[in-house]
């Protein structure tokens, strides 16, 4: 079994023990996952990085319930996802999940206002308009809720898919490059309000990317290389964040430098043994990237 990799917070949002993922079978297996044991901790921001096919996106769809373990266990609080029936894993995205991925995935006949809701309109829940205004407010989408998905720009648009993960207090919020197809400008925009949802309301995000700049809005970043966790920094700064990408795209997993002296600070701590783990309609669908 592969170390766990403990988060920095007390509470745990998310987890993971020994999770593997193997599509196909026999000589056409592929091991997206191989044993992999980390936690998320609760009110952080937390990215996943690591070279095309590294198994990233397969461990945030597992951990998010879009994705079915091959063995091991997940958890998103106190709740074990093994065994979950399909309509209590549906209950379990649409109460405690929230979505935010690379194609926005709004209807395009509603309004942003009614895109943000429909989540909650689904399953009957009443929205809280003290907190609908202040997550609208926050995203500076209060003169955009009557406007249709063509009238707003990209960077819009995902301000209203950030809306609609926010609005139903979810437990965690979950990214799959969500600032993908975002130029520059719209991209900062996007992780500064991830980052203030962590920052001003407390929320769990976790974000798989490939851009340096998106991973350091994070509060600790995790390198995953050939389906295992080889490398995590807190508090990193783009630089620190290319020179680990680098030495990934560039070697095998197991040559993975030490980190240079201006990284060490934001380095992980000892990692401890793995023991025993601490401790919706989805209104979205991601691509299964590996």
């Amino acid at each position: 079994m592969n170390p766990r990799h403990s988060a920095s917070a007390q509470s745990v949002a998310a987890s993971s023990d020994d999770l593997r993922k193997v599509y196909g079978s026999g000589d056409t297996a592929v091991v997206a996952l191989a044993g992999v044991s980390v936690e998320f901790g609760a009110g952080e921001f937390t990215a996943i990085m690591g070279p095309s096919g590294s198994g990233k996106s397969t461990l945030m769809h597992c951990l998010a319930g879009l994705d079915v373990a091959s063995s091991g266990r997940v958890r998103i609080g106190d709740v074990d996802l093994v065994g979950l029936s399909d309509k209590e894993m549906t209950k379990l995205r649409r109460d405690r999940i929230g979505f935010v991925f690379q194609a926005f995935n709004l209807v395009p006949t509603l309004t942003a206002a009614e895109n943000i809701t429909l989540p909650l309109d689904i399953a009957g829940r009443e929205v809280d308009k003290q907190w609908f205004d202040a997550v609208i407010g926050r995203l500076g989408l209060t003169d955009r809720l009557t406007h249709r998905p063509n009238e707003l720009s990209g960077g819009q648009q995902q301000r209203v898919a950030c809306a609609r993960a926010l609005v139903g207090k979810p437990d965690i919020i979950f990214g799959d490059e969500p600032t993908g197809n975002l130029d520059s400008r719209s991209s900062g925009e996007v992780l500064s309000i991830l980052r203030a949802a962590t920052d001003e309301f407390k929320q769990t995000v976790v974000i798989v990317t490939h851009d340096p700049r998106a991973a350091s809005y994070a509060d600790r970043v995790v390198f995953l290389a050939d389906g295992q966790i080889v490398r995590e920094l807190f508090k990193p700064s783009a630089d620190d964040v290319f020179e680990v990408m680098k030495h990934l795209d560039d070697a095998p997993a197991a040559s993975v430098p030490t980190a240079a002296p201006s990284m060490q600070k934001s380095a992980a701590p000892a990692v401890v043994p793995s023991t025993q783990p601490s401790v919706a309609p989805s209104n979205e669908v991601g691509q299964k990237n590996v």
